[in-house]
């Protein structure tokens, strides 16, 4: 008997929704969902910690408890990011610790363990945690493809992960881009080499392989496959539940599930899928074989077309997607899983917008210094001096890099009582794990994009009204057969093709006026430093007044949930500023005034 793992309240909705699916929407068809038989559930991890923080305006720890409330069988696991948790850098073992303590109360009974560089070192420390709170630790293995990741590699980390002490080992392929041949050399060298602890198959249908991989792999001895309730399946998704219940019905691999009742539990998803339409991306339906060339993962092609889009930049997907493969190979191949997926794909971002490493990410310093831990292949000394300059190699770090991390609990819960700001005991991991927005998120401030009653009742027809308009919106035109991108930021403002235009109405007809570019009042010997693209202040380092050095940081921007250092142009003098930590600026927008 072959069991499924579901993901349709995690990956099912990251990979194709944004990772945006409310828990009201969640909650009422979870008792049929528990009354499956599936191996377990996913439900939390990823993704869906920081996006509900961040746009949703909802407390993560309170879904998990609320789902718990409702699932009384069917284990629930989360993905859990080693050493990252559910970030995206690093954090020292008290913070690690307290995590799984937490997430296991409230409701997480198996935890899947991934490190994004198959660090064993990474790796040890969540499942130690896990094992000593009574949780089912899975441990999983980054699948890529590159000339220092060989089946005997994978097999070789499933025997150390056993020894561990790990329950279930995973192949997590969050590219879809595990052929059956080679899930087949996977596994039966995993059994045949002693691995006897469950084996659990992770996949996306990106590139059209998945049900085929699924097959030979549960042939080969695989006990457990991922699947999403179909209305949310496919595409950079997984594949559906129904479809592999029926294909293994009356082999020796048959589930015994109920296709009656995963068919009602799809018509509820149905009704789902049409509520988050204003989601809906064709191109994430679509299979992609090209994939097995450039390796980025499903969730990380749909989330970078929805940013491109509000960096203006939906231009540069294409350049976007041939540098990816290049930047990957110069980082030692690591693997395309959060966070080196994150690390390497800004890279490339900064690449094709600025020229080759002329912008370098904090995170890509981090992780050439190896505070994300070893690279998989050799970076070659011209990239380690590229980022990190002459001196590269006293930068260059060999330790476990937790190890270097001071503990952060007692400081973060000393700081949010003297705010006043802790209601749980969790509240003070939210704001380790997401300084900023976790603050924003505890203090009250944090704003829902949409709520759940602004979405459509049930799919759009004639007689229903279409949901509120959401702002920016975006359209792809084809005009001649030429494709254009458009993006609507108001009733009245437009941007087409990177260029901004104000749209003025009267009666039937609409008139498309080029906006004036943003401008700033400068005197002689002034320079106005402005966003070089769109994202939210961190950290403003500098004061009016204060005289600074050329390249002097003087402030953190975070865009697309990674780092930038803004720099000084030249020696000079602040003089003014016009941003606030906290402020979400466009591109283009003056941050700061050198005399």
């Amino acid at each position: 008997m072959v069991k499924l793992h579901d993901q349709t309240l995690r990956d099912a909705h990251q990979s194709l929704l944004a990772t945006r699916m409310r828990t009201e929407h969640m909650l009422p068809i979870l008792e049929k969902m528990d009354q499956v038989g599936f191996f377990s559930m996913e439900v939390w991890g990823g993704a869906t910690f920081d996006v509900p923080i961040r746009f949703l305006n909802e407390d993560p720890w309170d879904r998990l408890k609320a789902i718990k409330s409702r699932v009384k069988h069917t284990p629930l696991q989360m993905l859990e990011r080693a050493m990252n948790i559910v970030a995206y850098s690093n954090f020292p073992d008290d913070v690690l610790k307290e995590f799984i303590h937490y997430a296991h109360k409230d409701g997480i009974d198996n935890f899947r363990i991934f490190d994004a560089l198959n660090d064993r070192r990474n790796l040890k420390g969540p499942i130690d945690a896990v094992k000593a709170e009574g949780g089912h630790a899975q441990g999983c293995v980054s699948y890529t493809i590159s000339p220092v990741h060989t089946s005997q590699f994978f097999v070789d980390l499933f025997k150390d992960l056993q020894k561990m002490g790990c329950d279930s080992v995973a192949i997590k392929d969050m590219s879809g881009i595990l052929t059956p041949q080679a899930a087949v050399a996977i596994v039966t060298g995993s059994k045949d080499s002693g691995v006897k602890v469950p084996i659990d198959i992770h996949t996306h249908c990106t590139s059209g392989l998945a049900m085929m991989t699924y097959m030979k792999a549960i042939e080969a001895g695989a006990e457990i496959v991922d699947t999403n309730i179909s209305s949310i399946s496919g595409g950079t998704a997984q594949p559906p539940a129904e479809s592999m219940v029926a294909a293994l019905q009356g082999t020796p691999y048959d589930t015994g599930y109920d296709l009656k009742l995963l068919n009602e539990i799809r018509d509820y998803f149905l009704d789902i899928w049409y509520k988050y339409q204003h989601l809906h991306n064709i191109d994430n339906l679509l299979y992609d074989p090209s994939v097995t060339f450039h390796q980025i993962p499903g969730g990380m092609l749909s989330n970078y077309r929805n940013q491109l889009l509000q960096q203006k930049a939906a231009d540069k997907f294409p350049l976007l997607i041939k540098e990816i493969p290049v930047v990957r190979e110069e980082l030692g191949y690591p693997p395309l899983v959060t966070p080196t997926s994150q690390i390497v794909g800004y890279q490339a971002f900064l690449n094709v917008m600025f020229g080759r490493y002329k912008n370098i990410a904090k995170e890509t310093k981090d992780y050439v210094k190896g505070m994300y831990g070893k690279p998989p292949g050799e970076i070659k000394p011209r990239i380690y001096e590229t980022v990190l300059g002459p001196n590269w190699r006293d930068e260059v770090i060999t330790a476990r890099p937790a190890d270097l991390l001071e503990p952060r609990m007692k400081l973060a819960r000393e700081e949010l009582e003297k705010d006043g700001l802790i209601k749980k005991p969790e509240d003070v991991l939210t704001y380790v794990l997401y300084p900023q927005v976790g603050l924003k998120f505890l203090k009250g401030e944090a704003k829902a994009e949409f709520m759940g009653d602004m979405l459509p009742i049930k799919k759009v027809a004639a007689d229903v009204p279409p949901a509120p308009k959401k702002f920016p919106m975006s359209y792809r035109i084809t005009v001649n057969n030429v494709d254009h991108e458009v993006v609507q930021s108001s009733e009245t403002s437009i941007r087409v093709n990177g260029k901004d235009y104000s749209v003025s109405v009267a009666g039937a007809h609409a008139q498309a006026v080029p906006s004036q570019p943003v401008s700033a009042s400068v005197t002689q010997g002034t320079h106005v430093i402005k966003a070089p693209i769109l994202g939210n202040i961190l950290k403003i380092k500098v004061t009016v007044g204060q005289v600074v050095k050329n390249d002097q940081v003087i402030a953190t921007l975070e865009a697309m949930k990674m780092e930038n250092d803004i720099l000084a142009p030249r020696d000079g003098t602040i003089t003014a500023i016009h941003i606030r930590e906290g402020q979400e600026v466009q591109e283009g927008v003056p941050m700061f005034t050198m005399g």
